[in-house]
């Protein structure tokens, strides 16, 4: 029997490629199970169970799929053709959302899915539990303006804002980022959009902090420097010119460093970049289960552009430098020129990624972090509470 006072919350994350789709579900899931809320992640990640899933959140795993193009999927591991994987999927989420009875569903980024994957439950939800609000939740920036707006013209996503979608939530600051106008977003999908400000990050104790520095062997009065690539997949370029400038010029004696490659980082990379840090007496770590505490080590923290490793680490007010990739998307090249401009990061554009260009920022940020840590205080991270409000202020049928 349906637990009367507790509504039911379906969240959709495709996760094809690293880790910030997963993350982000995650932030939101933990945060909504308060309001109050079961809540059930479909997720395609390989990686969902080493994060920790609190009470009332759990999840159903879908075969994995592993973006190759843009537009090319194949299965992560089954032996199968693309599309029997797709269909395998395909009738999970449904079947899921059958069984679930969600009071709410809420697809993460891809109105559609992974190649239209969730159509049939959005259909269904519309049909058979007109009572369910579907949401759409998109991060800040998606792409450039160009690159969205010919994307979503040719997939028809448009026309799925506005036929599939109770609500969309965008989980950025419209004077950060004006997907409205940028994205020529039209006035009837305009209205379902909701801002809701950035998403914050659980901030770890001290004693939380303290213990993972003693478990890395770093003592408390050491400094240290934090470098993640997010999943790693297309992380080695920044992996390789960080290393460059360290291994080229004398680290500050009270300083340390710790190196998170991220989990789908190549064997053979990581192989390499074990063997340099070693040399140099870095810590090289491929994944940590509390990536919270581990920024809370650390004085400064350089990362690539995506959203969620940007919100974990403004959340805990660090001074950072982004090296943002730009291919296949400059989605993290405007973030940081959006965030650098309002003083809260510093940034490289990756056609200026030298190692000298590296060392300097590094070691500008060790000695001159105070500005951008006041900044950090304001930064407008109010999506968890809108997000609340506007799930325990729904009227429920």
């Amino acid at each position: 029997m349906k637990a009367p006072n507790l509504y039911r919350i379906l969240m959709y994350s495709h996760d094809t490629f690293g880790l910030g789709h997963i993350r982000r579900t995650l932030a939101i899931a933990r945060s909504l199970r308060k309001s109050p809320a079961n809540i059930l992640i479909l997720t395609g990640s390989p990686l969902v169970g080493r994060f920790n899933i609190p009470r009332r959140v759990d999840f159903v795993r879908i075969p994995g799929m592993i973006k190759v193009t843009n537009e090319e999927y194949l299965p992560l591991s089954m032996k199968l053709e693309a599309t029997e994987v797709l269909e395998i999927r395909k009738g999970i989420i449904l079947s899921t959302a059958i069984a679930f009875q969600p009071d709410y569903f809420i697809v993460d980024k891809a109105p559609l899915g992974l190649k239209r994957e969730v159509v049939d439950t959005l259909n269904w939800l519309k049909a058979s539990r007109p009572q369910c609000t579907s949401i759409l939740g998109l991060r800040d920036i998606m792409d450039s303006s160009a690159s969205t707006i010919e994307d979503w013209e040719s997939k028809g996503i448009y026309e799925a804002m506005e036929s599939l979608y109770d609500e969309i939530w965008i989980y950025g600051h419209q004077d950060f980022y004006d997907s409205i106008k940028e994205y020529r977003i039209p006035d009837s999908v305009a209205a379902k959009v909701h801002f809701t400000g950035y998403i914050p990050r659980q901030i770890p104790s001290p004693g939380e902090v303290a213990g993972v520095k003693k478990e890395l062997g770093i003592a408390p009065e050491e400094r240290m420097v934090l470098l993640t690539t997010g999943g790693g997949g297309d992380g080695f370029p920044v992996l390789n010119t960080f290393l460059e400038a360290f291994e080229r010029r004398k680290l500050p004696a009270d300083t340390r460093v710790v190196v998170v490659t991220g989990p789908f980082l190549s064997n053979l990379h990581f192989k390499e970049v074990h063997r340099r840090c070693r040399a140099m007496g870095f810590v090289t770590l491929k994944f940590h289960r509390y990536m919270e505490a581990l920024i809370g080590s650390a004085q400064v923290v350089v990362s690539m552009g995506g959203y969620n490793t940007v919100c974990e680490i403004i959340s805990q007010c660090k001074p950072f430098l982004i090296i943002p990739r730009t291919v296949p998307r400059e989605e993290q090249l405007i973030r940081a020129q959006v965030l650098c401009s309002k003083g809260y990061c510093d940034y490289l554009h990756p056609k200026e990624l030298t190692p000298e260009a590296v060392w300097k920022k590094i070691m500008h940020l060790l000695e001159n972090a105070s500005e951008l840590v006041e900044r950090a205080e304001h930064f407008p991270f109010t999506a968890l509470d809108v997000i609340r409000r506007r799930i325990l202020d729904h009227k429920r049928v």
